[in-house]
């Protein structure tokens, strides 16, 4: 094992390593199972990333891949890319306690998420995109209104898959504070006009801090996932997200945190923050593991892959597909 590797994989039926060899050097592990039998392969399921098998399991400690082989050389290839952030994003969703509370795992990723805004690959990601293009005003980013007991919250930037702004963030906290602070909205439904329900975060947008302590500060105390855990916390099941389209970054995590996500058949599901050399930093650390624990969310954070809504009912993302 290269001790300068920002990535360890390891073969899932070689058992524990001998005294003697270094078992965590502060990055991730991808285990390579063929077969999950035996308590050899029980040890790299505990103390992996994830572990990539070959037969399908309902262990969700495990992705089921074609070749796991191919499938873990590719993701080295794109940690290799961002190894900080990588490092990162593993430290971040050990260190969470999906079944705790938000609060101090928000701050958590707020504060790595802060971390890697001054970071060399996210710097990286800034010039290669180069100055952020001006947008037309848009005055009704995202629409709310009310039918009998139900608030329907209605992200409205068709044109660019809902990507999520700042303006729409503003309008959506507004929108979910009145109905928390409102005992007679006893449902909330949530979703995007257009192809998409939302594409994840502006990227356009991206940068525009002052600071990162600042930015940190704002996460925490303005974030939509706030008033998401809180309408759950009310609300339960009746606090419902619809999803189709592109449903990835952000709009993945603020549709995990509620009580009931129905898909499209035609949804496609992923954190694809690690190619702009950011985690998930809309409570998605908390949110997503916290339905799939932190192994899935780390592939899909890692792997950059997506998912189809088939695969996410199966691994408990969605509730149903209609």
């Amino acid at each position: 094992m290269d001790p300068d590797s920002p990535i360890r994989i390891v073969d899932a039926s070689s058992g524990p390593p001998a005294p003697d060899e270094v078992t965590s050097l502060g990055v991730p592990i991808v285990a390579v199972a063929d077969d999950l039998i035996g308590t050899d392969a029980e040890y790299w399921l505990d103390r992996a990333t994830f572990t990539l098998a070959a037969h399908a399991t309902d262990d969700r400690r495990t992705i089921t891949v074609p070749d796991p082989h191919a499938a873990a050389a590719g993701i080295a290839r794109r940690v290799t890319e961002s190894p900080i952030t990588s490092a990162t994003c593993d430290d971040v969703l050990r260190a969470i306690d999906a079944d705790g509370a938000l609060a101090p795992a928000l701050t958590v990723e707020s504060l790595a998420y802060s971390t890697l805004q001054s970071g060399p690959e996210f710097a990286r990601w800034l010039a290669s995109r180069g100055p952020s293009t001006s947008r037309p005003d848009e005055s009704a980013p995202l629409r709310y209104h009310r039918a009998g007991d139900t608030l329907h919250i209605e992200f409205h930037r068709p044109r660019r898959h809902n990507a999520f702004n700042d303006g729409m963030r503003a309008l959506l906290i507004e929108a979910l504070n009145l109905a928390h602070l409102d005992p007679s909205v006893t449902a909330v439904e949530i979703s995007g006009a257009g192809g998409s329900f939302c594409s994840g975060g502006d990227l356009a947008d991206f940068g525009g801090f002052s600071d990162p302590a600042s930015a940190h500060l704002a996460r925490t105390r303005h974030s939509p996932a706030l008033g998401l855990s809180a309408l759950e916390k009310r609300l339960g099941k009746a606090l419902r997200a619809r999803i189709h389209g592109q449903v990835l970054g952000s709009g993945l995590e603020m549709a995990a945190f509620c009580g009931t996500v129905t898909a499209h058949p035609d949804a496609v599901l992923g954190l694809p923050e690690l190619s702009v050399g950011l985690v998930p930093g809309a409570g998605g650390m908390f949110s997503v593991p916290r339905r799939i624990g932190r192994w899935r969310t780390a592939y899909l954070v890692l792997s950059g892959d997506t998912i189809d809504a088939t695969t996410a009912l199966d691994w408990g993302l969605i509730d149903e597909i209609a």
